[in-house]
């Protein structure tokens, strides 16, 4: 298999994960956007109270540089170990 189309199972499979923590769906969250746009588009939410907003921008903020390849393999792996 490629990996787009392990990515993509992987996708299909997150779906039903059994209650993962906050920490690692906001991981997913951010190695999902970063593997299928790259990194951080648009601008940071304005508002302090969006909690979040903030939190999902700054994940995926973080993860600047990472290849759409690796993010896609970390992606893999996370739900995997999950």
């Amino acid at each position: 298999m490629s990996i787009q189309a392990d990515f993509e199972d992987a996708v299909h499979r997150s779906r039903s994960l059994p209650k993962p923590s906050n920490e690692d769906l906001l991981r997913l969250y951010a190695l999902y956007k970063q593997a299928t746009e790259g990194n951080v588009q648009g601008e940071k939410p304005g508002n302090p109270f969006d909690i979040v907003g903030n939190a999902k921008y700054a994940a995926w903020e973080n993860l600047q540089g990472l290849s759409k390849e690796d993010a896609m393999r970390q992606y893999i792996d996370l739900v995997n170990s999950l």
